[in-house]
C-alpha cells in the first residue's frame, strides 16, 4: 500500500501523539486495525478527540466503511477514492479530511497478527524456551 498518510501497525496510542502533535481538526492518517484482524482504522482529529472509522476490504478488492451507526455501508473501489470522497464536508464523518498525517519512514508490516500469536503460544509443550 502506497499511500503516505499509511502507518500500518501503529498502535491506537502512537496513533493518539501522531494526531495531538498535528493538532488541527481534519488531521487523518490510516493504520492497521489493533482489535480487528485485516482491516484498516481511519482515524480522525476533531475538537481534542481521535474517531476512528474501521475500513473492511471486501471481494474484488473493494473497501467499505459504516460512518455512523445503523447507516448503510459504503463501497469504494480504492482507498484512494475513499479518502477523496470525505475530503468533501457532509459525507458522513465527523469532520471531512483536511490534512494527511505522513509517516515519516517507510512502513514495515511485520507485526505478527494476534491470531498468529495466539497460535504460537497455544503449542503443546511442556518447555518454553526463554531467550537469555
Amino acid at each position: 500500500m502506497d499511500l503516505p498518510y499509511y502507518h500500518g501497525p501503529l498502535s491506537k496510542t502512537d496513533c493518539e501523539s501522531l494526531l495531538l502533535r498535528e493538532g488541527v481538526d481534519g488531521n487523518f492518517l490510516l493504520r492497521d486495525s489493533e482489535s480487528v484482524p485485516g482491516a484498516l482504522c481511519l482515524c480522525v482529529w476533531f475538537k481534542r478527540f481521535v474517531y476512528t472509522y474501521r475500513i473492511f476490504k471486501e471481494k474484488h478488492g473493494c473497501y467499505s466503511i459504516q460512518t455512523v451507526e445503523g447507516t448503510q455501508k459504503l463501497v469504494f473501489s480504492n482507498l484512494k477514492e475513499l479518502i477523496s470522497t470525505f475530503e468533501k464536508p457532509n459525507q458522513g464523518l465527523v469532520v471531512p479530511l483536511l490534512k494527511p498525517v505522513k509517516r515519516s519512514r517507510p512502513c514495515l508490516r511485520w507485526r505478527r497478527s494476534k491470531v498468529e500469536l495466539e497460535a504460537l503460544t497455544n503449542c503443546n509443550s511442556d518447555y518454553v524456551h526463554v531467550l537469555p
